[in-house]
């Protein structure tokens, strides 16, 4: 796999946060910085599959179960009193 290289800024606190972090989890900061990225694709629905497409993305809306944001299942819980 080819890898790509970027600059990237971030203030001084979030770096020692993310360098603290990957040594905790024995990373590498950069490892630290694309597991992180990665995650993040994956729960959004947004990092590509083997075959080049993106996996379906489910909206706020439709997630009511243990995973979703609180607002989604503050909202789902309202809707399910009023009716």
């Amino acid at each position: 796999m080819e890898r790509k290289s970027f600059l990237l800024r971030l203030d001084p606190a979030t770096m020692e946060a993310l360098r603290a972090w990957a040594g905790d989890d024995l990373r590498s900061l950069n490892g630290q910085i694309e597991f992180l990225l990665r995650r993040a694709l994956r729960e959004a629905g947004r990092l590509p599959s083997a075959g080049g497409a993106r996996e379906p993305t489910v909206s706020s809306s439709e997630k009511s179960g243990p995973g979703a944001e609180p607002s989604a299942r503050v909202g789902a819980a309202v809707r399910n009193d009023d009716h």
